[in-house]
């Protein structure tokens, strides 16, 4: 099974549930969402002209870099065995415009745990046990304003929300309220860009709902 990959990188992953673990991330290219605020944008475009890396080429390629390749799974896995970290993040981009199961499968089959990082426009085709953290971008999209998949809020096992103003928590509380399995699931707020009035939106909301706060914990300690 081949993927379109961006980059791979050790790094400590810095959001909602596995904040501060050790993590492999495995970032995939090609997203048909488009976020105004996305800060890998680089990811968005699957240019079969800049589709020419290995695998090694991946891990050594200057940051924020459209240049990607399409890789098979044995390469990539074998790939991962250079670095320590036990938990893998597949990310993008948007990763499940590609089919996961074979990749997620076979990591999970090595000892990783495996999480997948989706903004629930696509459907979620990847292992069982792998963890999906849902990040809705409801009214956000600046490409396609691609609806929110009721099988994905079913699968996922947490939500985190980018909050910027309150009309997202508006939009939050009505997607919960039309799909009864996430009263079950973790909710995270995550404040857009750490900014000051978003954070403090966050942090009533959380305290009110009883919902968790998600923030960009990398970022404070200087990691990719």
């Amino acid at each position: 099974m081949k993927y379109s990959v961006n980059d791979i990188f050790e790094t400590i992953q810095g959001e909602a549930t596995f904040t501060g673990t050790p993590s492999i991330f495995i970032r995939l290219q090609g997203c048909l969402v488009g976020c105004g605020f996305c800060d890998t944008k680089f990811t968005w475009e699957k240019n079969i002209n800049n589709s020419y890396l290995n695998v090694t080429d991946l891990m050594t390629k200057p940051e924020e870099n459209e240049i990607y390749g399409i890789i098979e799974d044995t390469a990539i896995i074998e790939a991962l065995q250079e670095k320590m970290a036990n938990h893998i993040v597949i990310t993008g981009g948007e990763p499940c415009e590609q089919d996961l199961t074979v990749l997620t499968r076979k990591l999970l089959n090595r000892g990783y745990s495996v999480q997948i990082e989706t903004s629930g426009t696509q459907e979620i085709k990847a292992h069982e046990d792998t963890w999906v953290t849902l990040s809705p971008k409801i009214g956000k999209s600046i490409k396609s304003g691609m609806p929110i998949r009721a099988d994905s809020l079913e699968r996922c096992n947490e939500l985190k929300y980018p909050i910027g103003k309150q009309q997202d928590i508006m939009n939050l509380k009505e997607l919960i309220n039309n799909h009864s399995a996430l009263t079950k699931k973790p909710i995270w707020l995550a404040p857009l860009s750490q900014r000051e009035k978003a954070t403090r939106l966050c942090i009533e909301e959380a305290i009110i709902n009883n919902w968790k706060i998600s923030i960009q914990t990398h970022k404070y300690i200087s990691v990719k």
